[in-house]
């Protein structure tokens, strides 16, 4: 009876044991059919979306740049097919050897193999690394001929920028190059292999507007993230095109007359519109050596070169205005009530206190009234005019025109320039002004600074007697979408009376087309397109007295960096002007023998073209800004 007792127990003590562990892993069972529950029923459809999102990758696809056209439609900056070399490391079975193969028809140096071995190491087996870009058709062939012997070499189609015109515009339109890293802004868009931006010009200055939308490509990858085939794809929407006030032709010649001259640039302005028809500087670069990569020799080339090819001259060099200040000047006087009639006597120098002030011409020019002394650029005119007027006057008309300030133009690297005052003086140099740096002043020297834009900006509203304003790019259009402008074209008069402007005008007329002028010389003979216009010499150096004593020496017989730069505005025609240009030639010498010349070639082109007549920039449309091949 015991061991049935002591057995009994067991037995409930057994049943207690398995009904608790039965209970324990219903318990576990039952969360576990809840969490499925839960995971399967109630965020199925999340997980659902996740499992999708890793089996299918979103790639993003860079659009096309949009083109850059001239006011008559023809191509500046394009995109052309870009046929390049890619490396699979997992399909090469001997990097070496094919490299050392592929070597043998287009040239791999040990650079471009270091970077090679360098991405390859840190990309997945899988990914295709840039071998070498902008390959021609006859590379391409060879490279397909000889496939079966370069295991893991491919060839790839993309796009590359294209500048038909070199170096012609290449300080206007700039350059695209690869995305920087301070560039980077967070949009994927930017951190795409191999993707371009604007780096310079105008190329940078509307790159936004160039660059367009991405477009998506939806591939199916495995769980490596090696591609298995494509689901989807909506390409990119191409960049706007952009369409510029400038004649590409007209650039041309403007570049390849400058091109003569070691370093020098120039402005054509619509004086109407404000349009640039063509802005030049020399010497300059080929922009589309920046797609296919420079060397470290070439880009030490470019940066040391002391003519400074990088640097747009038109936008970004500042010279003294020497006498194409002097029309300032004039009009300082005639608005402080210095007639036009006002005599002065030049016997070759002007006395201020103990000081002595040459005039340009030794034995001076007599008594002259204000056209006459624009005529004869007489300095000891200007002084005096100078002296009666005071320098803050001066200024003040300066700014009326343009110049000391950027005009804001719709490029970047423009430079504002100086035209000094007391106060500036005081503020900058912690000195007071001195009456000599007033008559030096008159004469475009010592502090005052412009770039050539702003003198041309100075001439179109000496022409017009409108406050003009330059720019670059009329509009921008998409595919089959009309030009929407940029710039507005209307501008209101100056607050100068017209009779003052006229007194101007007609100095810089005769300066040109009257006998004894400074540049009767390069006159244009063509009856109706004859231009005005005002020389200007800028020294570079001080002239001592014993130097005059014995003769100035003259500056061909100078070192080139010695020489004075030579300056010359003026416009056309002188009865309806329609058409300005500025030219300045560093250490050209004489403004009437170097730079005028310029204007006068430069100014028979653009009549001879006529491109504000011929209509307006035009829209291209039905072209989208795709691949031009």
């Amino acid at each position: 009876m015991a061991l049935l007792n002591e057995d009994h127990g067991r037995f409930k003590t057994f049943s207690r044991r398995a009904l608790m562990l039965g209970g324990g892993k219903l318990a576990l069972l039952g969360l576990l059919a809840g969490r499925m529950y839960y995971l399967q029923v109630v965020e199925g459809e999340k997980y659902a979306t996740l499992a999708e999102d890793n089996r299918v990758s979103l790639r993003l696809l860079p659009p096309p740049r949009g083109r850059i056209l001239d006011r008559f439609g023809a191509p500046l900056a394009v995109n052309n097919q870009n046929y390049r070399v890619l490396l699979v490391a997992e399909q090469a079975n001997d990097m070496t050897t094919t490299l050392d193969r592929l070597t043998r028809i287009i040239p791999i140096d040990e650079s471009d193999r270091e970077r090679i071995l360098r991405e390859v190491r840190q990309k997945r087996a899988f990914v295709p690394v840039t071998v070498r870009e902008n390959l021609s058709w006859e590379k391409v062939s060879q490279v397909e001929v000889n496939a079966p012997d370069l295991a893991g070499i491919s060839i790839d189609v993309g796009q590359t920028r294209h500048y038909p015109h070199g170096a012609e515009m290449a300080h206007v339109l700039g350059y695209v190059a690869a995305v920087a890293e301070h560039e980077l802004t967070g949009d994927p868009l930017l951190e795409l292999p191999g993707f371009r931006v604007g780096k310079s010009g105008l190329e940078k200055r509307y790159d936004e507007k160039l660059r367009g939308s991405a477009g998506t490509s939806q591939v199916e990858v495995n769980a490596v993230g090696r591609t298995i085939r494509e689901l989807k794809r909506e390409e990119g929407q191409p960049g706007s095109d952009l369409i510029l006030t400038l004649d590409g032709e007209l650039q041309g010649f403007v570049q390849r007359r400058l091109s003569g001259e070691k370093s020098a640039s120039s402005i054509v302005l619509d004086v109407e519109t404000g349009d640039v028809l063509a802005m030049g500087s020399v010497p300059s670069y080929d922009p589309n050596a920046f797609n296919f990569g420079l060397s470290n020799s070439e880009w030490r080339a470019l940066v040391n070169n002391p003519q400074h090819p990088l640097t747009n001259k038109a936008i970004g060099g500042l010279y003294n205005p020497g006498s194409t200040f002097k029309m300032v000047v004039a009009l300082a006087a005639l608005e402080a009530g210095i007639g036009a009639g006002h005599e002065v006597y030049c016997p070759g120098f002007y006395k201020l206190g103990n000081a002595r002030f040459h005039c340009w011409r030794r034995w001076g020019h007599g008594k002259l009234n204000m056209v006459e002394g624009i005529k004869n650029s007489c300095d000891v005119y200007f002084y005096e005019l100078a002296r009666r007027v005071g320098i803050d006057r001066i200024a003040e008309m300066a700014k009326r025109f343009g110049l000391g300030e950027t005009v804001g133009i719709d490029l970047p690297g423009e430079r504002g320039g100086t035209v000094p005052t007391k106060e500036w003086k005081r503020a900058y140099i912690g000195e007071p002004w001195q009456g000599g740096e007033t008559l030096v002043a008159a004469i475009g020297q010592g502090f005052v600074l412009t770039t050539p834009l702003q003198l041309a900006v100075m001439t179109a509203r000496l022409a017009s007697g409108k406050a003009v304003r330059p720019h670059l790019a009329h509009g921008l259009s998409g595919r089959d979408e009309d030009v929407t402008p940029v710039v507005e074209r209307a501008f209101p008069d100056l607050e100068v009376p017209l009779p003052h402007l006229d007194v101007v005008r007609a100095g810089m007329d005769a300066v040109v087309n009257e006998k004894g002028g400074t540049a009767y010389g390069k006159r244009i003979r063509q009856e109706g397109w004859e231009m005005a216009g005002k020389t200007g010499t800028a020294q570079v150096r001080r002239i001592t007295m014993a130097e005059r004593r014995q003769g100035v020496i003259k500056n061909e017989d100078l070192p080139w960096r010695r020489r004075d730069h030579a300056l010359f505005v003026g416009f056309a025609p002188v009865d309806k002007p329609r058409y300005c240009c500025a030219v300045v030639v560093e250490h050209g010498g004489g403004g009437s023998t170097t730079a005028a010349p310029i204007v006068r070639d430069v100014l028979v082109e653009t009549q001879r073209r006529d491109p504000a007549r011929r209509g307006a920039p035009a829209q291209v449309a039905g072209k989208p800004a795709g691949t031009e091949t």
